[in-house]
C-alpha cells in the first residue's frame, strides 16, 4: 500500500511510496534507538535492496523485549549473550534443514525458481514474477556455473 509523505519545509514536497527505506530516510529522528533502526534499514537497503520494513520490525521487537528484560534488572550483556545464543540456535536449525539438489537437475531448477519467485514477490515486477523468475533461472542454468559461483551470484536492481 502506498503512503503519502509531505515535507514540513519550504516547498512542501510530496512523495508517494510504499518503500520502507524511503519513509525512514525522510524522518528527522533524535532518539538514539530510532536512529539505530534507521541505520539498520539503510544497511539492509544498501546490501540487499529489499526487506527494510521487515528488518526494522524484527529489530524493533528485539529492542522491545530487551527493554522488558532490563526492567527486570537483567544486565544488558546477559541479554546480548542470550540473543547471540538464539541466533546460533536459529542458524543451526536452518543448517539441519539444508537440502542440496544439485545432482537432480529438475529439483535444482525447481529450487532456483522458488528462490527467484520469492525474491521478486515484493518488487515492482511481482505481477510478472513467473516470467522474470524463469528468465533468471534459465540464465543461471545456461551459465553452468559451479556451486562456488552460485554462492556469489547476485541480482542487482
Amino acid at each position: 500500500m502506498d503512503k503519502i509523505l509531505q515535507s514540513t519545509g519550504r516547498g512542501r514536497k510530496v512523495t508517494v511510496t510504499n518503500d520502507g527505506a524511503t519513509i525512514l530516510k525522510s524522518l528527522h529522528i533524535d532518539n538514539p534507538a530510532a536512529k539505530v533502526l534507521i541505520d539498520i534499514s539503510k544497511a539492509q537497503d544498501d546490501e540487499v535492496g529489499d526487506g527494510t520494513t521487515s528488518v526494522v520490525v524484527l529489530a524493533g521487537e528485539l529492542l522491545r523485549e530487551a527493554e522488558k528484560l532490563i526492567a527486570l534488572n537483567i544486565h544488558p550483556m546477559t541479554i546480548i549473550a542470550g540473543y547471540r545464543m538464539a541466533a546460533e540456535c536459529a542458524l543451526n536449525a536452518l543448517l539441519k534443514r539444508v537440502v542440496d539438489n544439485k545432482e537432480d537437475a529438475e529439483k535444482f531448477k525447481s529450487d532456483l525458481m522458488k528462490i527467484a519467485m520469492t525474491t521478486l514477490s515484493s518488487k515492482i515486477l511481482s505481477q510478472d514474477k513467473d516470467h522474470f523468475a524463469k528468465l533468471a533461472v534459465d540464465a543461471v542454468i545456461r551459465l553452468k556455473v559451479s556451486a562456488y559461483c552460485l554462492k556469489r551470484l547476485s541480482v542487482f536492481g
